[in-house]
């Protein structure tokens, strides 16, 4: 019998699981452990809360989570709880699929002023982690700069600029669809240090700024090469510079009182400010030769009251498992760290790529881990759970996530599947 520790119940823990029990069928007892009560990662708390249909994976990690070999342990925080070094000796193979939950930091001047947030702590904010729950962000100021030209920009950008009415069939949280019904923003402006063609946005997601109730997007002609350079484009970049180019064309709307400015050849120089963020100065950029952004000497000041970095990730170091600082990863090799502990999806590579590129890691690390014989004679799931009793630590199961998911089921608004519950205290009420 193979034990295999998954930590993390993202997309990459679940998809590692779910590769794990097809390859080893019978012969393999799954652990999936969370610092959180609650299950799915990015899928809960990362996900924009406009895009259920990405939601919706979640149920096919249902059918994994309620598997008689595998097992949720959440509420369960390694390094802290429970060290890397007890769980190698538990299990055959202990994987770290702990995603990339830390911004990397906007690396500015006033870069630690109030009014200046990470995507990640933004993000969790309106998605209802409990990490984020008390945030606050200064949403009575008139203009917002997001640093940034990815998929993360436009969801911060979008969530800012729709109404009430737009959110209200989502699962964002009252907490922050609340202050945001009474927003100030007027303008946002995303700010890259390269140009629409090497903009890393998707079509679904750039499209979206075109179909919002209140806002419009605002793109400048001057900012793109000549057309005829859009031949050389992978077709999925070629269709996401079409839409941009269409937004430059038809300008903005007038009608509606909220403009999201993409600022093209942008780069942040310092964030301006008495005690908060009051604006921010950055330096107009030109690309050279090999594509690289370089500067042009031109500045300008924009007057902002706050700044949302979504600049990238980093993944947290933990005890016993090699860091690189720089990158913000594990150092391994294919997946692996050491005898016995592996790593999988952004813990290995890296925040890149989408959710179903996870499932194509997880799977190939379990092809690896496959042809690596178990130690055998490991005390498995015995063996952590005398562990975490002696601890006293109050582990969550599946079924208790599935008494949490019925509550927030049950006093969702209407319209809305759910109404998160962000409060670790009460999460551990509802279950015992």
């Amino acid at each position: 019998m193979r034990t295999l520790a998954i930590i993390g119940s993202g997309p990459a823990g679940f998809y590692t699981a779910e590769a794990a029990l097809k390859s080893f069928g019978d012969d393999v007892r799954i652990d999936i452990i969370d610092k959180l009560p609650t299950p799915y990662g990015l899928i809960r708390a990362g996900v924009a809360p406009d895009h259920q249909s990405i939601k919706a994976v979640s149920r096919r990690y249902d059918a994994v989570a309620t598997d008689q070999r595998v097992r949720f342990l959440g509420h369960v925080c390694v390094g802290q709880d429970i060290s890397v070094a007890e769980l190698t000796a538990l299990y055959d193979d202990v994987v770290l699929a702990v995603g990339a939950p830390h911004d990397r930091p906007l690396g500015v001047p006033g870069d630690d002023l109030p009014g200046v947030l990470g995507s990640a702590a933004f993000v969790g904010w309106y998605n209802g982690h409990p990490d984020f729950a008390d945030l606050a962000p200064p949403l009575q100021a008139e203009a917002v700069a997001i640093v940034g030209n990815g998929n993360v920009a436009i969801d911060c950008a979008r969530i800012l600029a729709k109404t009430v009415r737009e959110l209200q069939d989502t699962d964002i949280v009252n907490h922050a669809l609340d202050p945001l019904s009474k927003s100030g923003v007027q303008r946002v402006h995303i700010l890259g240090r390269r140009g629409p063609h090497q903009a890393s946005f998707t079509l679904k997601e750039v499209g979206e700024l075109g179909d919002l109730e209140r806002a419009t997007p605002v793109v400048r002609e001057a900012d793109f090469p000549p057309r005829e350079t859009d031949a050389s484009l992978e077709t999925g970049q070629r269709r996401v510079v079409e839409v941009l180019r269409k937004f430059a064309a038809a300008g903005p709307d007038g009608a509606k009182p909220v403009s999201i400015t993409l600022d093209f050849f942008h780069r942040p120089l310092r964030v301006i400010g008495d005690g908060k963020a009051e604006a921010i100065e950055v330096m107009r950029t030109r690309l050279d030769s090999e594509g690289r952004a370089i500067d042009t000497g031109e500045t300008r000041t924009i007057p902002v009251g706050l700044v949302i970095s979504c600049i990238g990730y980093r993944t947290s170091p933990v005890d016993g498992a090699h860091f690189d600082e720089s990158a913000g990863r594990f150092i391994s090799t294919d997946g692996l760290i050491g005898p016995g502990l592996w790593c999988v999806g952004w813990a290995r590579r890296g925040p890149t790529g989408t959710i179903g590129t996870n499932r194509q890691d997880g799977f190939s690390l379990i092809e690896r881990l496959a042809a690596t014989p178990p130690a055998g004679n490991k005390a498995g799931r015995d063996g952590i759970d005398r562990l975490l009793s002696e601890r006293a630590v109050k582990v969550s199961q599946f079924a208790d996530w599935q008494r949490i998911d019925a509550a927030e089921v049950a006093r969702a608004r209407t319209g809305a599947p759910r109404e998160k519950i962000v409060k670790i205290a009460e999460m551990r009420s509802l279950t015992g």
